[in-house]
């Protein structure tokens, strides 16, 4: 049986927004002793964005990690995945739906979108840009002291839960992705009851989903946030109902690829988790 260490299910690259091609990432993966590496561009197939891989270029994304896994098959295991956004009645993360005929080993499940009607807006874009788009959809006309804190809290926290049970994933993306901005802008407060009780009802659909929830390193990586996510209030609720937790970095830069695996660990063991779980019904023993 093979014993694995260090495994990274979440890694981007110049596919998409990634700042390192697929092979460097690879060559930093080995030298940072990472056992599996799971490629995970972003997607919004059958469309795309900016920093989402180009319709056009899926195909050859799935060619060059497929040679990378032959190519570097004797000193690392290598997975074809996709962070899938769920934009809803657009775009889901569904293995056996647009992602069929690529033949992912993995999927991640992500909320990246708040759709609103008369647009949308990511909950990770710049501060500035989400304050103005909060401004725009969460208050009257502008007017800071007609914040409706809540809604917003709602509106991607029922996001998630729709894509929990409208997906077909292995793994869900930083579940509280919404708090990378807010700790900057203070726009609600993580302790107050509306936001617990937004928490518990997602912690629940994961759990019913039987998901992996990952601990996802990237805004301390990228020095967005000093914390994981989920938060340690969060990772307790689902280690409560039996959720599966993996470790991942999130990964843009390939001197990156490994970054706070460590303060993740600690969190995991001092939550009471004694494994990890990868796709495909892989463990790691912390």
């Amino acid at each position: 049986m093979k014993i694995i260490k260090k495994a990274n299910f979440h890694t981007h690259t110049t596919f998409c927004d990634g700042h390192s091609t697929a092979e460097e990432m690879v060559q930093s993966a080995i030298a940072h002793n990472i056992d599996i590496l799971g490629f995970s561009s972003h997607s919004m197939y059958p469309f795309s964005s900016s920093w989402h891989i180009p319709v056009n270029n899926v195909e050859a994304y799935c060619a060059e990690i497929r040679r990378l896994k032959e190519a570097y098959k004797d000193k690392i295991d290598i997975q074809l995945g996709f962070e899938a956004d769920y934009i809803p009645n657009i775009t889901s993360p569904d293995k056996k739906g647009d992602y069929k005929d690529f033949q992912p080993d993995f999927l991640i499940g992500s909320i990246h979108y708040i759709v609103k009607e008369g647009g949308n807006f990511t909950v990770d874009d710049s501060a500035d840009s989400v304050r103005a788009n909060i401004a725009n959809f969460y208050t009257k006309g502008g007017d800071w002291s007609t914040l409706d804190s809540r809604s917003y809290v709602h509106d991607y926290f029922e996001a998630e839960r729709q894509m929990l049970e409208k997906g077909n994933f292995d793994i869900i993306g930083h579940p509280d992705l919404i708090r990378m901005r807010n700790c900057v802008l203070g726009i609600f407060d993580e302790k107050d009851d509306f936001y617990k009780e937004e928490v518990k009802l997602t912690a629940k659909a994961i759990a019913k989903a039987g998901v992996i929830a990952e601990i996802n390193t990237g805004a301390i990586a990228r020095g967005n946030m000093d914390d994981v996510y989920p938060s340690e209030y969060f990772l307790n609720l689902l280690y409560e109902l039996g959720v599966p937790v993996c470790i991942n970095s999130d990964c843009h830069q390939a001197e990156k690829i490994d970054a706070a695996f460590d303060r993740a660990l600690a969190l995991a063991k001092n939550t009471g988790y004694q494994e990890l779980t990868l796709p495909n019904n892989l463990h790691i023993i912390i």
